[in-house]
């Protein structure tokens, strides 16, 4: 997108075509407002136009531009932080309501791609989250351990199993999630954007939100060459906030990611790596990720930005890593590199903003975006249409709070990351 082979790679090449869309050049008239077409908009953009309400959607760029297209693609239920952790920091009753609503959230991804048949190379197989050593091990067993207290089909592999599984005898052993999967991100996120224009939403690409005021009892956001008045605004910015809500992109910590996707394996690597597809990823700090797509490419990646230095460093290491946890696959290259980057909050959980009457948002998800974003779309267009009040949502209200040191904290983790990568797998 924009030129840039490196901000969607392989997902661009391989989704299929954006529906149809052009820029707002017009003024106009919604109930609702959505400011980004990823997943948390195009979600609640969807739920609303099903129940016949009129919403319009901004997008400065192209369906998908943000994290929505660029990212892993696995779904995954909860969140980073342990589940018995979750009610300890945000009170036993969002706690409890979070963990039950992003439990079930991959369930909910999977049911809108079956109801629209949206052609996205859904694997439903389950992710697979890899111990290395044994404190990764201790880790693994402590969040089986809470999530089977739950009720959820969780279950501790040893290293034979996780061996079978992966197709690596790096592990000490895993944890397998059978409410998870995976999918194909970009192509997901234009699904959900043609499912919501089939249900009266208007989407309107290369239409920025530049400005926001009050008009009346309503909005009004301005675009280059539009503008649309409505009740409601619902910003679904996330990470790639800019105007008119900066304090959005303040509150967050970027954390650059990145893959890099190999040519399609042959079939007898496809049946020792991964063969039942699931999506896997493993307990480092400084974290490896990898999965198969739909023509058997194996998806390699970690935290790091592709540019300056970083394409270098980060290529090498790869191509070492991925050698080294699967040595059968020899010498295969790669034939697309992308990145982006993630939102990581002060409590690494996501939050619910009131910017102003009737302006909300949730932003936020640490890297889990996929099955909370489409889930939190879902929340906001109840909360919008008068389904929820505020004190039923699962987030509590809470106003964007700077960063503390934020630049220098990007800077770190970018560079960190290239540091990290030099050395590691070396041997």
């Amino acid at each position: 997108m924009l030129n840039n082979p490196r901000s969607h790679g392989l997902w661009e090449q391989s989704a299929p075509a954006a529906p149809a869309t052009g820029a707002l050049d017009a003024a106009i008239r919604a109930h609702v407002v959505v400011i980004g077409a990823g997943y948390t908009g195009l979600s609640t953009a969807l739920h609303l136009a099903e129940r016949g309400i009129g919403v319009v959607v901004l997008e400065a760029n192209e369906i998908g531009f943000g994290g929505s297209g660029r990212n892993v693609g696995l779904v995954n239920a909860g969140m980073w932080v342990m589940p018995g952790d979750m009610p300890a920091a945000l009170g036993d009753d969002y706690g409890e309501r979070l963990l039950a609503l992003l439990g079930d959230a991959p369930r909910n991804v999977f049911g809108l791609v079956e109801k629209y048949g949206i052609d996205c190379e859904l694997e439903r197989a389950g992710t697979i989250h890899c111990a290395v050593g044994q404190a990764g091990l201790d880790e693994l067993k402590e969040r089986a351990a809470q999530w089977g207290a739950r009720g959820a089909p969780v279950r501790l592999l040893d290293a034979a199993e996780t061996a079978a599984k992966v197709g690596s005898s790096a592990y000490a052993g895993s944890m397998l999630d059978l409410r998870a999967g995976t999918i194909q991100p970009l192509a997901y996120a234009r699904g959900l954007a043609r499912a919501a224009i089939g249900a009266g939403a208007h989407v309107f690409t290369g239409s920025p939100a530049t400005a926001a005021e009050r008009v009346g009892g309503g909005w009004k956001v301005s675009t280059p060459k539009g503008s649309v008045t409505a009740d409601w605004v619902v910003v679904a910015t996330n990470a790639y906030t800019a105007t008119p809500w900066p304090e959005i992109r303040a509150e967050l910590v970027h954390l650059p990611y990145f893959n890099f996707a190999t040519p399609p394996l042959s079939d007898n690597l496809r049946r020792s790596i991964l063969p039942k597809r699931q999506g896997a990823w493993d307990t480092r700090e400084v974290l490896s990720s990898f999965r198969l797509d739909r023509a058997g490419r194996l998806v390699f990646g970690s935290v790091g930005a592709l540019r300056g230095t970083g394409i270098g460093i980060h290529r090498a290491w790869a191509r070492r890593a991925m050698r080294k946890l699967f040595p059968q696959i020899g010498d295969v290259g790669f034939e697309s590199e992308w990145f982006g980057m993630i939102g990581l909050t002060d409590t690494n959980l996501p939050k619910f903003h009131r910017l102003a009457d009737n302006v909300i948002a949730f932003c936020g998800y640490n890297g889990r975006g996929i099955a909370p974003g489409t889930t939190f779309g879902r929340v906001l267009a109840d909360h919008v249409r008068g389904a929820i009040g505020e004190a039923d949502l699962p987030l509590p209200v809470s106003t964007p709070t700077p960063a503390g040191l934020r630049p220098l904290k990007e800077a770190y983790y970018e560079a960190g990351a290239q540091i990290a990568h030099l050395a590691d797998a070396r041997f």
